[in-house]
């Protein structure tokens, strides 16, 4: 079983690396630059001060999305090391689905934050944003890695009755 433990070993590491670049992403004040200062999901920063942002709908948005994204990765990554601990567990096909939800979250919260505000004039995208597009793939590709390994077991079980002579 020793494809089953890499795919396995694979889905957690990625998703270990997506949760720190989400958390990193939602947690900072880095997601756009602009002249004189910077703005994240919580706060501005002018000059060298930070402020709370008034209530914005879309801010608000995206701010629930990646904390919802957050926590369903963290469901996630617990599932995959209660898979690997744990030998005989059938849930690589939930926590691969977990995974994929939690890329689709991500995906709502940096598409509606881009559309908002993509257009605004000296406004460049900054690392915090970009770090939340990179955890993207790491999210999706743990999901795809837990299925993957979920379908080695599957097949194993299928063909296990079967006499084989070699």
């Amino acid at each position: 079983m020793g494809v089953k433990r890499s795919l396995q070993r694979g889905g957690i590491l990625l998703g270990f690396l997506a949760k720190i670049l989400m958390i990193l992403s939602t947690a900072t004040n880095y997601w756009i630059r602009y002249p004189g200062g910077h703005r994240g999901l919580w706060q501005e920063c002018n000059a060298g001060t930070c402020s709370n942002i008034p209530c914005q709908t879309m801010l608000a948005v995206t701010g629930a999305y990646m904390v919802l994204a957050a926590g369903s990765g963290i469901v996630g990554l617990v599932m995959g090391l209660r898979i690997q601990c744990h030998e005989g567990d059938a849930r690589g096909q939930t926590t691969s689905s977990i995974f994929f939800l939690c890329g689709l979250l991500l995906l709502l919260a940096l598409t509606g934050y881009t559309v908002e505000n993509a257009w605004k004039n000296d406004v460049f995208f900054s690392w915090s944003y970009f770090s939340g597009w990179l955890a993207l793939p790491f999210s999706i590709l743990a999901g795809i890695y837990f299925l993957l390994a979920d379908m080695v077991v599957q097949s194993t079980d299928a063909i296990g009755g079967f006499p084989v002579y070699l």
